[in-house]
């Protein structure tokens, strides 16, 4: 892979930032071949800051690490899609994205991980999800069965209110599962994202 950097007068060119999972598109930047050779090497990205006019690790300062899955180029030679696994919120206002995504699903989904990642981390009494990582995996396990028990029930009526309800519980228990065994969905994802390609 051979980027062409001689196109732009700076010797930069854009570099899409996508979720290897989601695939939602998190950020753009720009690289020098400098910033390409230490992405490669380091398989974290590194960018040109045009601001700072340096080499720049996203999260150098907030650990907020892009890791790097994969590297594509695009037909032109000039532009690279690279696709990560991002270590934490990727825009520094402290979302997941620089672009709005708001109404995409799986990232209500990643603000309710990180919600229940901060009850484990920093309990509050008034917290039910505090109180049932204080009650320890065995806890937190019969629950996820138990939910798991209601939304089968539920699934041989026709209440549609009642089932969708039911399905929720058995996710938020489960993503409090995950957290539990310091897993998250993406790690879920990766693994069916995996079985699909065999």
């Amino acid at each position: 892979m051979k980027p062409n950097f001689n196109k732009s007068i700076d010797g930069l060119i854009p570099v899409i930032i996508q979720d290897n999972i989601t695939n939602v598109i998190l950020m753009l930047g720009y690289m020098n071949i400098e910033a390409f050779t230490k992405t490669q090497k380091e398989k974290r990205v590194t960018f040109f800051s045009r601001s700072k006019n340096r080499l720049w690790t996203k999260g150098e300062e907030s650990k907020n690490y892009l890791n790097v899955n994969s590297i594509l180029l695009d037909c032109d030679e000039d532009t690279l899609l690279i696709k990560v696994t991002p270590i934490g919120p990727v825009c520094h206002t402290g979302a997941d994205t620089c672009f709005d995504e708001k109404n995409i699903s799986i990232n209500f989904l990643n603000e309710l991980e990180n919600i229940i990642s901060e009850r484990k981390n920093d309990p509050k009494d008034d917290s039910y999800t505090s109180q049932l990582f204080k009650k320890g995996i065995n806890k937190i396990a019969q629950k996820v069965g138990e939910e798991a028990i209601e939304i089968v029930i539920e699934a041989k009526d026709d209440n549609k209110e009642l089932f969708l309800n039911e399905a929720a519980d058995l996710l938020y228990h489960y993503l409090i599962l995950l957290r539990a065994k310091d897993l998250s969905l993406k790690d879920v994802t990766a693994v069916l994202e995996k079985r699909n390609k065999k």
